[in-house]
């Protein structure tokens, strides 16, 4: 019996690079955003119950997350209408993940864990944190938005604080090494409670 760790964390803190101190510690990772880009990409399962819900949103044979993006600024009850599509084919490539890993410990990164009730089907789970400055630093290095759109962002996930005060364990992503001493501990402890167990 595999052990299921949830992994969250707030934008800039450092999840993606946790997930693989993770893999490198011999868990199996399941990536809930790398999920929706199989389901969007040409064949993907979700892209022909969007092309009947949104035919503009399919480009090349693909879904297109600027269109959607777009629909959404036009049409924000439109988004309830995307997760009733994509949410359940997410938890079925989810449990495809769970039934063939071979792993002992299963990491599921999943941005929303807290806010869309998946904490409820882990074993434990696992916050990833970083001072608001380090935060901040990490995602305008990126390149990709304004300061405006992060604090957007931001705004809309739950609190850092929150997070940390749910989670069962918590790990402090800088620097890099004090997260791989700190996603050791938790391998550590948790496989000493599946022998135990």
């Amino acid at each position: 019996m595999s052990f299921a760790l949830g992994l969250t964390g707030s934008i800039g803190m450092g999840k993606s690079t946790t997930a693989k101190l993770f893999a490198d510690e011999g868990c199996a990772v399941w990536d809930a955003d790398a999920a929706v880009h199989r389901l969007y990409a040409p064949g993907g399962a979700a892209v022909e119950p969007m092309r009947a819900a949104f035919p503009e949103a399919i480009v090349e044979g693909a879904v297109s997350r600027e269109v959607l993006k777009r629909i959404i600024g036009a049409d924000p009850a439109a988004l309830r209408r995307i997760e009733r599509i994509v949410h359940p084919l997410v938890a079925e490539d989810r449990e495809r993940f769970r039934a063939d890993a071979r792993a002992d410990i299963l990491v599921f990164d999943i941005p929303l864990l807290f806010e869309g009730g998946g904490a409820a089907a882990m074993d434990a789970t696992v916050t990833v944190s970083a001072p608001p400055e380090v935060q901040q630093e990490r995602v305008m290095e990126r390149g990709t938005m304004t300061l405006a759109q992060f604090h957007q962002i931001r705004e809309k996930q739950m609190p850092d604080e929150e997070k940390r005060a749910r989670a069962d364990y918590v790990i402090i992503t800088d620097p890099i090494d004090h997260a791989r001493d700190q996603v050791r501990r938790i391998v550590a402890d948790i496989r000493a409670g599946m022998n135990h167990a």
